[in-house]
C-alpha cells in the first residue's frame, strides 16, 4: 500500500507536527529540522482527527474510523489516555470530528451514529439534563443552487448562513421547550413567545397525518394550500428590502460623478 498522509496538526507552541498516515500510524517531526521523531502506534483504522490542546504544547488528540481515541504525549512519544466508543448491540462508531473547550478541560467528539460525546473532569449531571435528540428543524431542508452557483434554502430562496436562527426538535420534528430553544445562538434573550414555532399537520404519502414544525415544509406543501410561515415570511420581506436597498444603491453609483474623479459605491 502506498502511504498517504490523511491530516496533519502543528502543536500549541509550532515545535512539532504531527501526520497522520493510511498505514494507520501516526508521526511526530521536528517542525525546524524536518526529524522524524516518534511513531505513535494505537490506531488500527484511518485517522481524520488530529487536535491540539489549547495550552499544553505536549498534548495531541487523536481519533478515527475504528472507534478510537487517544491522547497522547508527543514529546515523549507515548499514549497517556484511551477511549473506544464502543455502541451496546452495534459495534463501534467512527469518531468524525472532535474539539478542545478553550479551558482544555473537556472535548467533545461526534460519531458515524450521530451522537455528541463529552469526556472531562467533574460531574455530568448538567449534561443529562439535555434532551437525548437535538437536531435543527432546518437541518434537512432541501438546498439549491441560483445562477450564481451559490447554495440557498430551496423554500426561502435565501442563503442558509443569513437565515433566522433555527429551532431545536427531537428526531420527529417536535419542537422542544422553550428553555432549550434559548440554547440556540441568538434565541438568547427572545420572548417567550417567539421561542414557540408553529406546529402544522402535514399528510405524509403513506397517508398518515403527523405533526411538523411549519419552517420544515417544502415548496410543495406550501402549493398544495397550506398557510405559509410568518417565520419565513418575514425572512422573504427582508431579502425584499435588502434587494430594494442594493438597486438605490446601484442607481446613486450610475448616476454619480463620470469623468473618473469619484469612486463609485459598491452595491
Amino acid at each position: 500500500m502506498k502511504p498517504k498522509v490523511t491530516m496533519i496538526a502543528w502543536n500549541q507552541n509550532d515545535n512539532y507536527v504531527v501526520t497522520a498516515v493510511n498505514n494507520h500510524l501516526l508521526k511526530v517531526w521536528n517542525s525546524c529540522t524536518g526529524q522524524l521523531l516518534h511513531d505513535l502506534v494505537g490506531h488500527a483504522d484511518e485517522v481524520f482527527v488530529l487536535e491540539t490542546h489549547p495550552f499544553d504544547s505536549r498534548i495531541m488528540l487523536s481519533a478515527g474510523h475504528d472507534g478510537n481515541i487517544f491522547i497522547w504525549d508527543i514529546t515523549k512519544g507515548t499514549k497517556t489516555k484511551h477511549y473506544f466508543n464502543m455502541i451496546e448491540g452495534q459495534g463501534h462508531g467512527a469518531v468524525f470530528d472532535c474539539k478542545f473547550s478553550p479551558d482544555g478541560q473537556h472535548f467533545a467528539c461526534t460519531d458515524s451514529h450521530g451522537h455528541l460525546l463529552i469526556f472531562g473532569f467533574g460531574c455530568s449531571r448538567p449534561y443529562e439534563k439535555i434532551p437525548d435528540q437535538m437536531f435543527f428543524h432546518t437541518d434537512y431542508r432541501p438546498l439549491i443552487r441560483d445562477s450564481n452557483n451559490y447554495v440557498l434554502d430551496e423554500q426561502t430562496q435565501q442563503a442558509p448562513h443569513l437565515m433566522p436562527p433555527p429551532f431545536l426538535v427531537d428526531v420527529d420534528g417536535n419542537p422542544h421547550p422553550t428553555k432549550y430553544q434559548r440554547l440556540v445562538p441568538g434565541r438568547e434573550n427572545c420572548a417567550d413567545e417567539h421561542l414557540i414555532p408553529q406546529l402544522g399537520y402535514v399528510a405524509t404519502s403513506d397517508g398518515e397525518v403527523v405533526e411538523q414544525v411549519i419552517g420544515q415544509r417544502s415548496v410543495d406543501q406550501d402549493e398544495q394550500g397550506l398557510e405559509p410561515s410568518i417565520l419565513d415570511g418575514m425572512i422573504r420581506q427582508l431579502q425584499l428590502q435588502q434587494d430594494q436597498r442594493t438597486g438605490a444603491d446601484q442607481e446613486s453609483a450610475s448616476s454619480g460623478p463620470q469623468n473618473g474623479e469619484g469612486t463609485p459605491r459598491r452595491g
